[in-house]
Parts: C-alpha cells; structure tokens; sequence
C-alpha cells in the first residue's frame, strides 16, 4: 500500500484523509472541536485541542487503512487560513488561546492604523485591506495584552505562526519553524510583491521579526515527523483556499475557482501579475512551487451555506439543506423574494460591517418554498458581485469558466442558478475535496507518486457542467432587485 495523507485542518474540525496511488480517497478520519466566544465579536480555538484533534486523526486514519508510516509517502498541510496563535520557544505551549480569524476584537487597531494613512502603503505591500480578519493584528493584540509576553518576545522566546506553522512545529518536535507563501501572505506582515516579511509594517505593529517563521514553496520539504510511528516527510503546505485552487487545478491565468461552505471563497489565477484591486477585492499568492509565485485575485462571502443553515436551525422551515433544491423549484414564479443575507455584515466587494439581513419582496402569500429559493439565490448573486468586481479589475475576458466545489455544490439547482446569473458555464468536479486533494497532489507529485502538473490538471475529472439558459431580460431584473436589496441593508 503507497498512501498519501492531507491534514486538513479547519475552523470547525481537524481530518486526515489518505489518498491512494490513484489520488482517489482512501479513508477518512475527522473529529470537531471546541469553539470559543470570550465576549462578542471573539472567537478563540484551543491550541492544544486543535494538536490533539489533528495527532488522532492522522493515527486514526491509518489504522482504518491498516496501515503503517512505511505505507505513508507524504503528508500535505491545509489549514484554516490567518488564525493567530504565539508559543513559548523553549516549552511548544501557547501563551493564549489561538485568535481565529472570524474575530474582531483588533478593529480598533485597525481603525488606529487607517486613520493614520497607513492603509495604502499596507495594501500595496501585502494584498489585504486592513480588516481584523489578518493575522497582524492580532499578533500585535496578544502582544499588548498577555502578561510579559511582549518582554519575552524581544527576548526571542516566543514564535508567532498561523495554524500550519503551529503544527509543524508539534509535528517536527519543535525542529521546524516554517510556513508557506500563501499562509504568509494572509498575515498582513508579508510583502507579497517582493517575498519578504516586512520590517516597516512589523515595526508599526510592534511585532519582533525573530517570532515571524521562515517562509517557504507550497511544495517545499517542511521537515520530517514521526507521528505515524516512523519518519515521514512533510511536503506539501497551502491555506485552505489556495489548497483547493490546487486541487481545481486552475493553473492558467484566467481560471477561476470558487468553495461553497459556511461561506464562500473565490479566487482568480492572475499569473504573474498581482493585480491591486479598484473593487475591494484582496491580492494575494495562489501558489508558490519552485520559488515561483502565482498571484490571484480573492473575493470572500461571509454567508453562503450558512444562509440554508439559518432556515434550518434560525427559524425551522426545514429540517435538511438537502430539502431546499426541491423547495426552490417548487416556489411561486410570480414572487420576487430576495435575501441578503448580510448576517454578520457584507464580504467583498463591499466591506461592510454594519449591514444587516434583510428580506425584500414578501407578500401574504410567501411561504418556505420562497424562502428556500432566496436563500439559494441569495449565494449566485454574491458570487455575481465577486465575479464582477473580478473582471472589472482583471479584464472582461478573464473567468469565462468557474470551477466549483464545496457541500453547496451538491445541489443542481443551485449550480443551475449560478450559470444563469453569472451567464457563465459552471463545472463541478467527480472530488469535492480539492482542499485535501490540492495538498496530497502537491506532496504526492514530490515523493514521485502523482504526475507533474501538466498530468494532475489532465487528470482534473468534471462530473457536471452547467450552461446557463436564463434570458437576458430575466437575468437583468433579478440583478436590479439584488441591487435595490444591498442599497437597502446599508446603515450608515
């Protein structure tokens, strides 16, 4: 048996998935973990929670497979992407719980540094907006706040990484402090144009540049492990949205690929050009092999999924997200029903945090199947708003194919809606685990397993297209009423 194992390591659980000599998944190991909201607006993982979910998984998964580590080429690291956590040097022990990157607690730094003028000269260094989402921030609040930490950081005793960094620390023994471009590019510390860390922001920040890990290829050797019982070579690293790009294999400038979950994720391979955005999208690396950078654009939405998850657990008109297909298609034409799902405020490409959920165009007569359908359209016109701001600033004839993958995609419905209002084809592929897949190809194809990358995007397997087949004059109104709905949740 030849296996190689993806640690994907997310927001609400750990998994190690082995694929086989074929890159078909094997087996599949994976357990939750706490979440923590210390106040509003926080949320924290436990560090030590989130080692030892992601040390028995990876144990789990082998003695599914009846496996041994000499059955284990390779290991590939994915993992939730800005999550903060800082360790003691000397111990491997956090100072804190891990800062996750859904908290807001730095927007008052953030706030401090914009009105400063220093969101320009950032922006253009890293790719990012300054938004508490980055990892910058809140490096430097655990810093101010821990008690002597920032004493025992000038001192060099402590390490900052973001979660892969933290775990190949744990999974090395303590003998590799390293991360990859595309983790480092989501830090808000990282000069993505020039491939440094950057002294002036980590200076403004008050951040010690000996915490700050080395930062190396997607497809750099990261070190060894013995997790597994024997030596097993770490060769393959990528935030969990890079992962998956890898995985859709969008290798080409143009190609586009976007993950529908909780929330959504889009990015646009831009080649070797790193756009900065006129639409508040974010710049940022795709991937890193050979010491080669490929630049992408990113749009996120805050709410895709979690949009079905309301109906189901806010207000009960369902009982199954599997329902809503069906519902949608069964929902009164004549009822214009729109959702903006602005939750917790609006992703790109508007920013706004204080925007709040609304619903438009009810009449006495809606009812769940309306609701069920506005919900799903609801995620095709906030893919609309990404796409658009992608080509405005990349081009019209960029992404003339999007590449999906996600739990969302499951549903045709959905994926038909998608084509219609993108007026765009749409492919699903036979995997929907690109994250996984983009990291165990990527150690795989180092370990001399899997083909190069000319032969992983040959193999890329479609398992549906969808053509969009809604006329112009419908797509047009739609948009018009998605339009007047967004103006509608503003608060200003």
């Amino acid at each position: 048996m030849t296996f190689i194992m993806a640690i994907d390591q997310g927001t609400t659980s750990s998994r190690a998935i082995l694929f086989d000599a074929n890159m078909q998944i094997a087996h599949t190991a994976q357990q939750e973990f706490d979440q923590h909201f210390p106040q509003s607006g926080w949320v924290e993982h436990d560090p030590e929670q989130i080692w030892a979910t992601t040390e028995a998984t990876c144990r789990q998964v082998l003695q599914k497979a009846g496996a041994t580590a000499a059955d284990v080429a390779a290991i590939g690291i994915t993992n939730q992407r800005e999550t903060t956590v800082i360790w003691d040097k000397n111990t491997g022990r956090a100072i804190h719980n891990a800062i996750v990157w859904q908290d807001r607690r730095t927007a008052s730094i953030c706030e401090d540094l914009r009105d400063a003028g220093l969101e320009a000269e950032i922006t253009h260094k890293t790719g990012l907006l300054l938004d508490p989402y980055f990892s910058g921030t809140k490096v430097k609040w655990l810093l101010d706040t821990v008690s002597g930490a920032r004493a025992k950081a000038e001192a060099g005793a402590l390490l900052f990484g973001t979660i892969d960094s933290f775990l190949i620390w744990r999974l090395t023994g303590g003998r590799v402090h390293a991360t990859d471009a595309t983790n480092a590019a989501r830090t808000l510390l990282y000069n993505i144009r020039d491939g440094h860390w950057d002294d002036r922001i980590c200076d403004l920040l008050g951040i010690p540049m000996a915490m700050l890990p080395e930062v190396r290829d997607c497809d750099a050797h990261f070190g060894d492990t013995e997790i597994l019982g024997g030596s097993t070579p770490i060769l393959a690293v990528a935030g969990d949205q890079q992962a998956a790009t890898i995985g859709q294999a969008c290798f080409e400038a143009g190609m586009m690929k976007s993950t529908y979950g909780t929330g959504c994720f889009a990015l646009l391979n831009t080649g070797d050009t790193l756009i900065e955005s006129q639409n508040k999208l974010l710049g940022t690396i795709a991937y890193q092999f050979g010491g080669k950078v490929t630049y992408a654009l990113e749009g996120s939405i805050f709410v895709a999924g979690a949009a079905v998850q309301w109906l189901r657990d806010g207000i009960g008109t369902i009982k199954n997200a599997t329902e809503t297909g069906e519902m949608a298609t069964k929902a009164d034409p004549n009822q214009q029903v729109v959702l903006v799902p602005a939750f917790t405020g609006l992703g790109a490409p508007y920013w706004n945090a204080d925007s709040r959920g609304a619903l438009f165009g009810m009449t006495r007569n809606t009812g769940p199947a309306e609701l069920a359908r506005a919900a799903l359209e609801s995620v095709g016109y906030q893919t609309y708003d990404l796409i658009r701001a992608m080509r405005a600033d990349g081009g019209a004839g960029l992404g003339a194919v999007l590449r999906v993958d996600g739990g969302m995609t499951a549903s045709n419905w959905t994926m038909q809606f998608l084509a219609d209002i993108l007026n765009a084809r749409v492919d699903r592929p036979t995997i929907l685990e690109t994250t996984a897949l983009g990291v165990a190809w990527v150690a795989g194809s180092q370990a001399g397993i899997y083909p190069d990358q000319a032969g992983f995007a040959a193999n890329w397997a479609l398992d549906r297209s969808f053509e969009p087949t809604m006329n112009e004059a419908t797509r047009a109104q739609k948009l018009a009423l998605w339009e007047r709905a967004i103006a509608g949740t503003q608060v200003f």
